[in-house]
């Protein structure tokens, strides 16, 4: 049973995907600045959470553009590892203000429920619809690099929250128009919100699990050490640590008890473990230390120190 989709990339030229993050920002920024002050002309609430949730939008792209640039530095001796987790760092930080601008536009929704205000329906259909023609153009300028990051991924789905925002925006404008109905405001404003939610809920909980140190999700850990066991001369792998050093990488380390009588070819059996932890799980990783079977580690634990 393979696992590789893990290691695959849909390699995107740095500076290419560098300009098209500059220019997603610079667009949202013009689009919020026209949706606050359309917002406040038309006493639109949803609206004005539409315009909130494109600033955020606009940060969350420059979050990413930096994280970006700074996980594309080498390791060195400071950071050994690298630098690609600022990009699952950035993450974090853009689900995190997904779910606070979540919350804070259901309490703004619920409030305006229990106390209706006047709304001008043709401005916010007008202002929307220009929302909506940005909101996917950018979503377009960071698709191609979502599939490949979490980091983009996150910016790329405050995008498409957003994008539905508008539509929704226009939906409820259009029957402000048609009907008067008021009460479409604060709902689609609940409705937004809960997307964003459910949205920043699903993602967050991969990019926890980087930091964290969890192992890689497409891998099943007890997997491994049948592998590795399944080699002629490994008597058992245990003290092991199988985690994400960032989206894209993965590595074991691990104490490799070799069978007494093949202790002579402890170096070709260890050269044949690690072939099929990069063959079989894309582990390129692997760091094992050489157990004699007479004289292992007594009664270890498979997983961890202790």
């Amino acid at each position: 049973m393979s696992h590789h989709h893990h290691h695959h990339h849909h390699h995107v030229d740095p500076e290419a995907g560098d300009f098209r993050m500059a220019l997603a920002v610079g667009v949202n920024i013009l689009l919020t600045v026209a949706q606050v002050v359309g917002g406040i002309l038309s006493g639109s609430l949803a609206m004005i959470a539409d315009a909130l949730h494109n600033f955020s939008d606009a940060i969350s792209l420059i979050i990413a553009a930096l994280a970006r640039k700074i996980a594309r530095r080498p390791a060195n001796a400071d950071m050994p590892f690298g630098y690609a987790r600022a990009e699952t760092v950035a993450a974090l930080i853009n689900y995190t203000t997904l779910i606070v601008i979540g919350v804070y536009l259901m309490i703004e929704a619920i409030l305006r429920f229990l106390s209706p205000e006047p709304v001008e329906g043709w401005m916010i259909v007008i202002i929307a619809g220009v929302a909506l023609v940005i909101d996917v153009v950018t979503a377009l300028l960071t698709y191609s690099m979502s599939k490949d990051s979490q980091n983009i991924r996150a910016a790329f789905l405050h995008n498409v929250a957003d994008a539905m925002g508008s539509l929704a925006v226009i939906l409820a404008g259009t029957l402000i128009l048609l009907f008067g109905w008021t009460w479409v405001d604060p709902l689609v404003t609940l409705l937004i919100a809960g997307y964003i939610l459910w949205m920043a809920f699903a993602e967050v909980g991969g990019v926890i699990r980087v930091l964290m140190l969890g192992s890689p999700p497409d891998v099943v850990p007890a997997q491994v050490l049948e592998a590795a066991q399944a080699i002629e001369g490994v008597a058992g792998l245990h003290k092991a640590h199988l985690w994400q050093v960032d989206e894209h990488t993965a590595a074991l380390q691990a104490h490799l008890v070799v069978d007494e009588g093949a202790w002579a070819r402890a170096d070709g059996i260890k050269r044949a473990v690690k072939e099929e932890m990069q063959s079989r799980f894309g582990l390129r990783q692997v760091t094992l230390e050489l157990e004699c079977s007479r004289h292992s580690c007594a009664s270890p634990q498979d997983w961890g120190d202790a």
